[in-house]
């Protein structure tokens, strides 16, 4: 049966949701509070990484949901957004054991490279101490994904309106009426929240178990080199030659090689943020490249800042109660699984069961 589903929220999570749940005959609106290609939320940007290798392996599983679904995505979007790179992770030799044996277990390949290896492959790039190297990685073009996903989701139907902000979201009956501050009030089968670090508001009100949202301002950096293109994506993971806390990720892209800090940024209220660049991150990545990244020596790093919104588990939240399905806490490396995350909550959405990893409620990390 064809279910009247409200998406709030136009990023990537909620395009996600809706390009799945057009596809499968849903009768969809999205509503975005912003613009289209906005730079306020987690979504935008030339560049995110997609990789298989995880030492959790319910993570490669839904790396490896996540690959046909972006190529469909290409198909008929007619856009291209998953570039095949490969990918280097370096650091402690113990970390990359459980990422080879993760990979091998899915069946994916992975290569194990000293660093001399490394840096006669990619003069560009050194490795510490170890490194692994698995060919079914690459770049994700943000921008890109998500204006792909909505004219998808367009092209099956869906409504997509800007412009619009949510109020508040009440359960009705069967369903749920979305108050916007146009004073509309938009009935429906089913509300998908997918609203990145607003999320406590519109969801507060009409769902549970709701776990800590950890809103904070990132700042990456591109250096502007010519052969970007060209970079694997990479992780120098903490614990060898790096002291940098939760590691160092970085890849090529249109606007240079991109590196960041992982989740190292200061706690911020998504409406009220600077976003100044901070001088003192902007030195430890630089300090950082001059370090690790000989092949962008004499180039100055460009910062740009985003939103990060994790969990206290660093796991997801995407959940159902009742006629409300929640999507949160998707920041710091959910982009790869865009699509796998629509469906599950497409599933949720018609009815059926959630991960318990990612449930609303959970009082414990599932790992």
């Amino acid at each position: 049966m064809a279910l009247d589903v409200l998406v709030v929220g136009g990023g990537l999570m909620g395009a996600s949701a809706a390009w799945r749940l057009s596809a499968r005959g849903h009768r969809v609106t999205v509503l975005e509070r912003f613009g289209p290609g906005h730079d306020r939320g987690s979504s935008h940007g030339t560049s995110r990484i997609f990789r298989l290798a995880y030492a959790e392996p319910s993570y490669t599983e839904l790396a490896l949901r996540a690959l046909p679904l972006w190529r469909r995505l290409e198909e008929e979007s007619g856009r291209a957004v998953l570039t095949p790179t490969g990918a280097v992770d370096h650091g402690p030799p113990e970390v990359l054991e459980r990422l080879a044996e993760v990979l091998a277990r899915a069946g994916r390949p992975g290569r194990r490279l000293s660093p001399g290896e490394v840096a006669e492959r990619w003069p560009g790039l050194r490795a510490d101490t170890a490194a692994l190297y698995h060919p079914d990685a690459g770049r994700v073009h943000a921008d890109d994904a998500v204006a792909a996903l909505l004219d998808a989701a367009g092209r099956r139907g869906a409504k997509v309106r800007h412009g619009v902000r949510v109020t508040e979201i009440r359960r009705t009956g069967g369903g749920a009426t979305v108050v916007t501050d146009a004073d509309e009030a938009l009935v429906a089968d089913a509300v998908v929240v997918a609203v990145g670090g607003w999320a406590p508001g519109p969801a507060a009100g009409v769902v549970s178990g709701l776990p800590p949202l950890r809103v904070t301002q990132e700042q990456p950096v591109h250096f502007p080199v010519p052969d970007a293109l060209e970079w694997p994506s990479f992780i120098h993971h903490p614990g060898a030659g790096l002291r940098l806390p939760g590691g160092v990720y970085g890849l090529g892209s249109v606007d240079g090689v991109k590196i960041g800090l992982h989740g190292a940024g200061p706690v911020v209220d998504p409406d009220d943020r600077d976003r100044t660049p901070d001088p003192a991150a902007l030195d430890r990545l630089r300090t950082y490249a001059e370090e690790w990244l000989p092949g962008v020596a004499g180039t100055e790093p460009e910062p740009l800042t985003c939103l990060y919104t994790t969990t206290p588990d660093e796991d997801f939240v995407i959940d159902r109660q009742g006629a409300v399905t929640v999507l949160a806490g998707c920041s710091g490396h959910a982009f790869k699984f865009g699509p796998a995350l629509g469906e599950l909550a497409a599933d949720l959405v018609e009815g059926g069961p959630g991960l318990p990893r990612f449930a609303l409620g959970r009082t414990a990390p599932a790992r």
